[in-house]
């Protein structure tokens, strides 16, 4: 009975981290992404000294402070849960982890939140030029953020600079923790699917106006801007997830053989399988389609080249870490590695034809394309999602990669009642904060840019009365 209950607790801890950690992780590339387009927007409207770009870079500074208050919020209620319900995680390799995410908080998120709160309130009391560097800062601080949280999961996914002194890791070298390779793969991938995520907002707004003929000038300018950004950070994005793939052959074999559900070893060329009947049990497919020499090309670079099997792969790993089950849920893994990848060549597409659209100057003649423009702004959440489930299902059974299983960090004394509460409650909180998040993002869209229109009417008509 002990047992069971344990076991209940730990899947629903399990499911508490996987719901917080992709709900935090909606807001955070927006908001690094957002903040690299406002800095653009404001350099134009500094060299330019064109007033349009000084509205646009208020306007997505608006919605940027929306997504940065409830980014913040759901970022604390996670860290929560480390010493909620996975204590004996964080007693184990609290001597590492703590280290970045110290880091994280009282140097780039302090940086970032300062130089946020003087960029809010420095548009009429700093100079043009003073003024930028501050958006400019909350931009390449925003970046530093993710470089010391990317650093803490890479120890996760590639544990390095470490020691293990009476049970417990204890870091010996922080400058291997920033040297992982991991982090070098991983890092790159992020930001430019931030950079996408913020591009594909900030078209898909921009195409709603457009749509509505509203503001069309203005949202065109945004539009353009963001449909450049798009194509390449989307572009950029899959090169820097091949890179990562490959580096997966060499650190984590395993969770790449779950990712093709690859049962078995292949020969001398491997193919890559678009779509398989799984079944875990029998550990087999059934029906799949495969495209020849793609998977050798994707891990190798050539085409040929032997990729290892999940069954090979299980014997070793017995044999390094004992008895035990270290195939990771092949289903979910495989499934959404292409929700990732189909989610990106969706990106890619869109982008590239609305370029071509924007420099043919058509653009507003492809309404439906601008409809589907408004729908793409899900792609790129879609995306991240998916890749971060990819990433963390396909560690399974670790938690830190062959040092601590994830059934060994879960707090011992936290029962299944407890955390079912906890969960329940930041899902009640987490929907709130959505709902508003939502309804803000819809009502200052449909309000549009502020301009100084009315002002100046207004000067007018006071003129003209003084002339009267």
């Amino acid at each position: 009975m002990k047992g069971a209950v344990t076991v209940e607790a730990l899947d629903l801890a399990r499911w508490q981290f996987g719901i917080t950690t992709v709900y935090h992780f909606l807001f955070v590339p927006l908001s690094v992404g957002l903040a690299y387009l406002i800095a653009f927007m404001q350099t134009m409207y500094v060299t330019k000294n064109d007033e349009k770009y000084k509205q646009l870079a208020k306007f997505w500074g608006r919605l940027f402070l929306l997504n940065f208050a409830v980014g913040v919020v759901t970022g604390i209620m996670q860290e929560f849960q480390f010493g909620m319900n996975w204590a004996d995680y964080s007693r184990f390799v609290g001597a590492v982890f703590g280290g970045p995410l110290a880091v994280e908080a009282l140097v780039s998120f302090f940086l970032e939140s300062t130089f946020l709160g003087i960029w809010i309130f420095g548009w009429d009391r700093l100079s043009k030029k003073m003024h930028l560097a501050s958006i400019w800062l909350v931009a390449i601080a925003a970046t530093l953020s993710a470089l010391w949280i990317l650093s803490a999961n890479s120890f996760m996914q590639e544990p390095v600079g470490y020691e293990i002194v009476n049970g417990r890791a204890e870091m010996t070298s922080f400058f291997a923790l920033l040297g992982n390779k991991q982090l070098w793969v991983e890092f790159p991938h992020v930001i430019y699917g931030a950079l996408a995520t913020g591009a594909l907002f900030v078209t898909g707004i921009s195409a709603y106006k457009i749509v509505r003929k509203q503001q069309v000038d203005l949202f065109k300018t945004s539009f353009s801007i963001g449909i450049v950004v798009a194509l390449i950070s989307s572009i950029l994005t899959a090169t820097a997830g091949h890179t990562q793939s490959q580096h997966l052959m060499s650190s984590q074999p395993m969770k790449m053989a779950a990712a093709e559900a690859l049962w078995n070893t292949s020969g001398e060329s491997a193919p890559w399988t678009v779509i398989a009947s799984i079944d875990p049990e029998a550990q087999k497919n059934g029906f799949q389609i495969e495209i020849p020499y793609a998977l050798s090309i994707l891990s190798y670079n050539k085409l040929t080249g032997s990729v290892p099997g999940i069954l090979e792969l299980q014997a070793q790993y017995e044999q390094l870490y004992g008895p035990g089950d270290y195939i990771p849920p092949v289903r979910t893994t495989f499934w959404s590695f292409r929700i990732m990848v189909g989610s990106g060549m969706l990106m890619i597409l869109l982008a590239l034809f609305g370029t071509w659209a924007m420099i043919r100057k058509r653009l507003e003649q492809y309404r439906t394309f601008l409809k589907l423009m408004i729908a793409a702004i899900a792609l790129p959440f879609i995306a991240n999602s998916s890749g971060w489930i990819m990433t963390e299902v396909g560690r399974q059974p670790w938690i830190v990669f062959g040092l601590q299983k994830t059934e060994e960090g879960v707090s011992p004394l936290v029962s299944s009642g407890m955390v079912a509460t906890s969960l329940i409650g930041f899902t009640i909180i987490y929907g709130v904060l959505a709902a508003v998040f939502i309804y803000l993002v819809v009502h200052y869209t449909r309000k549009g840019v502020e301009t100084d229109e009315a002002h100046d009417i207004s000067s007018s008509e006071k003129i003209h009365t003084t002339a009267i």
